[in-house]
């Protein structure tokens, strides 16, 4: 990926909920994460055409858990961020914070 890819606003949430849940970050535990920090409605649809998206552009991979009777023998898909995925989220950071740097957001825009 160029250095110039930057994320776009769900996939930056997407990819540090990631890094928030760690080992346990598979589509609902990714929905219930965004929905707590960010008291937005998330639909599981958009939540997992964003890990497809992101898996495709190599900021992710993904790894299927053990199947369990729970979820009638199906499996979970767990996802991982990759390294590139880290150095993606770290310079959209920089270019947001860049972009925010002197502003007065308390003001009217009017």
């Amino acid at each position: 990926m160029a250095d110039r890819d930057y994320l776009g606003e769900f996939e930056h949430i997407v990819v540090l909920a990631l890094l928030r849940l760690e080992d346990s970050a598979y589509g609902v535990t990714v929905r219930q994460e965004i929905e707590l920090r960010t008291h937005r409605d998330v639909s599981i649809g958009a939540v997992y055409a964003t890990l497809d998206r992101l898996e495709t552009k190599g900021y992710v991979t993904s790894r299927r858990g053990d199947p369990t009777p729970e979820r009638g023998g199906r499996s979970k898909r767990f996802f991982h961020v990759t390294a590139t995925g880290v150095a993606a989220v770290s310079r959209t950071h920089r270019a947001l914070q860049s972009m925010t740097e002197g502003l007065v957001l308390s003001r009217s825009y009017a």
